[in-house]
């Protein structure tokens, strides 16, 4: 039997035809469930690759945050050294300035001439002395006529004074010392206080 012929006079096909050979009708379905599962199989890797991404830049950024704030804080730290480095050496130094001062005031008022000049060296010392450690950053502030701030100022006594407004630095014991504007220490002093 030869190929049929429809009334225009094409060649008919057989409908047994349709699929192909070899049963493939009874696979196509099977194969498109899998080529489905296949299908979302990738889709779920590419959602895990896009997670693993997001959550590699965002470990890089957090890494990369840490690494400037480190770098910043070192460099805080560095800075601090150099300007504070030499606060345990020069705090260590503030009293002989006072031994200074108090030698130079217990012999202001002496008329001798050999303790006049001795005088004078010991002022020429303590002036070279201030100086160096001025270049180091260390600087005197005088409290004398200020008014009380407990911040920079150690109260040792109260003395009644008419002509002190009250709570103003009549005396200093030792002045207040300052290290690269950090103070380094507080003064001792005597406050005015109403009678």
């Amino acid at each position: 039997m030869g190929p049929q012929m429809n009334e225009d006079g094409d060649v008919k096909k057989d409908n047994k035809s349709k699929g192909g050979c070899c049963g493939e009708d009874s696979e196509a379905p099977h194969l498109a469930q899998e080529s489905k599962e296949n299908a979302k199989e990738e889709v779920a890797e590419i959602q895990d690759i896009k997670k693993e991404e997001i959550d590699y830049k965002s470990k890089f950024f957090y890494i990369a945050a840490e690494m400037d704030n480190m770098r910043k804080r070192f460099e805080r730290e560095r800075e601090n050294t150099v300007k504070y480095g030499t606060e345990k050496v020069l705090n260590a130094l503030i009293p002989v300035v006072d031994n200074f001062d108090r030698t130079i005031n217990a012999v202001v008022n002496d008329e001798d001439t050999k303790v006049k000049n001795l005088r004078k060296g010991i002022e020429m010392v303590r002036h070279q002395f201030v100086q160096v450690l001025e270049e180091n950053g260390l600087k005197s502030v005088s409290s004398v006529g200020k008014i009380f701030d407990p911040n920079f100022h150690q109260a040792l006594m109260q003395e009644e004074s008419e002509t002190h407004e009250e709570g103003t630095i009549m005396r200093e014991f030792e002045k207040a010392y300052m290290l690269n504007g950090r103070l380094l220490r507080a003064a001792k002093v005597v406050i005015a206080k109403k009678k």
